[in-house]
């Protein structure tokens, strides 16, 4: 067993980055050669440099849904309604969504309450063991919960990033969400972060260069910010994400390979290995499922040759990720990650979802 203390650091408070770089791939960059050990500082920009013809980015194309909506009680007590997936289930002409609700059981089966400008109301349907409710929701004047959440909800920035100014939430906005987001389709409650610092320039850059991209869909939910809370990484219950792998991108993970398959962000490494995990060939459709891979050392990843991703919480399952891919097979990238980490502080790094990145080769 492996003891999750293993993947605690102490983080100065102010290397937790509250706002994105001015430019989006202004961010710095750390390369770690798992080859050689070396490190190098670079900023994103630079990133083309150590691409190569016949490489394929694959990259996870979710976007954000404004899911945290306000709103009151009948009685004028305040209510928060944070969306997390739409059920099956149907309501007349509305919908139940799974929703994080403030002030949570306070409010009783059958509580309602208003949100935003009016134009939907919420009924708790039902409380569930994981602290989550159900709750049936009628819009008015608007065609779907989706569309009244973006008319007046808020952008579910994590916990850890603090906002008081309207006019920074306004910027959230665009500035959580990747560039090459399916904005049409906002199935999303948290941004994969390590696909922000990539602009529309340096996509061409690395267009012409001759990489390519493969694009995948995993609905990134709130348990990629639950801490590991056990003695042991592997007795931590791991969350479940729904994901969707195009034909074109299964069969680019499939030899011949032409060059490296490089994941933009743990999002992308689980939707690979999770379908790996299952599946020896190309499929003929659309491969949706459920990602319950645990992604730790001492596995060894079969679908990823190289990884961008940012700056992860302490003892958390990204961090987790991250060691098993610093050394496959082995539980020696733990320790190497512990001093790539140390290495990151000293030098101010910024870290988190707003913070900088890390290329591992």
């Amino acid at each position: 067993m492996t003891s999750a203390d293993l993947f605690d650091y102490q983080l100065p408070p102010e290397l937790i980055a509250q706002a994105p770089a001015e430019r989006r791939d202004g961010s710095r960059l750390m390369v770690v050669d798992r080859t050689t050990r070396a490190i190098s500082h670079r900023r994103f920009s630079d990133l083309p440099e150590y691409l190569r013809p016949g490489d394929t980015l694959f990259r996870n194309c979710a976007s954000v849904l404004p899911a945290r909506l306000r709103g009151r009680k009948s009685t004028g007590g305040k209510v928060e309604c944070f969306l997390l997936r739409k059920t099956d289930a149907v309501h007349g002409s509305g919908e139940i969504w799974e929703c994080r609700v403030r002030p949570g059981r306070r409010l009783a089966v059958g509580a309602a309450f208003e949100l935003g400008d009016g134009s939907l109301t919420g009924e708790i349907a039902a409380h569930q063991e994981s602290g989550s409710a159900l709750v049936r929701f009628t819009a008015r004047g608007v065609e779907s919960v989706t569309a009244a959440a973006n008319r007046f909800g808020e952008v579910p920035l994590p916990p850890y990033i603090s906002r008081t100014d309207d006019s920074r939430r306004e910027r959230d906005r665009e500035r959580y969400q990747t560039v090459y987001a399916e904005r049409e389709r906002q199935v999303a409650v948290a941004a994969p972060t390590a696909g922000l610092h990539f602009t529309p320039g340096l996509l061409e850059e690395i267009r012409a260069k001759g990489v390519g991209t493969a694009d995948l869909t995993l609905h990134v939910g709130l348990g990629t910010f639950r801490a590991i809370a056990t003695e042991s990484i592997e007795a931590h219950p791991i969350h479940r994400e729904c994901y969707e792998i195009p034909v074109a991108t299964q069969r680019a993970l499939f030899p011949p390979l032409s060059g490296r398959r490089i994941a933009v962000g743990t999002t992308t490494v689980r939707s690979i290995e999770d379908f790996l995990a299952i599946h020896a060939a190309p499929l003929e459709c659309m491969h949706l499922a459920e990602a319950s891979l645990y992604l730790h050392p001492p596995r060894r990843l079969r679908g990823v040759d190289a990884l961008i991703t940012n700056f992860h919480q302490p003892r958390s399952t990204l961090l987790c990720l991250v060691a098993a891919f610093l050394a496959p097979g082995s539980r020696d990238g733990i320790g190497w990650l512990a001093e790539i980490y140390a290495e990151a502080i000293s030098r101010r790094y910024r870290f988190f979802s707003y913070g900088d990145a890390m290329l591992i080769l």
